[in-house]
């Protein structure tokens, strides 16, 4: 059996990973805990999410991001090496597609 995950960050959530199907085991969003990877990928995709939530600007959402384009760029690096980790550690049983459009 075939699992799959979706990979991309949104606002207000503290993960990156959404299942296809809404009644996954891991929960929807994922839960990062129930998933068979390390605590350090875990904790990884943690910080990741939580800076994730500062690209916002709270107080003028629809402004520009407070972002540098270096911390953007950084922000992609750091989420496309996270991806890359996570699919190892899950194995041939995952499918983790990303759609994060870093």
């Amino acid at each position: 059996m075939i699992r799959y995950l979706r990979f991309f960050f949104e606002f207000g959530v503290d993960t990156p990973l959404w299942p296809e199907d809404m009644d996954s085991p891991y929960g929807y969003p994922t839960d990062l805990a129930r998933l068979p990877v390390s605590p350090d990928t875990r904790a990884e995709l943690a910080r990741l999410s939580e800076w994730y939530q500062s690209s916002l600007d709270w107080k003028n959402p629809s402004g520009p991001s407070p972002w540098s384009d270096e911390e953007l760029q950084l922000f992609k690096q750091q989420a496309l090496a996270a991806l890359h980790v996570l699919r190892r550690e899950l194995g041939a049983g995952w499918i983790v597609r990303d759609e994060s459009l870093l």
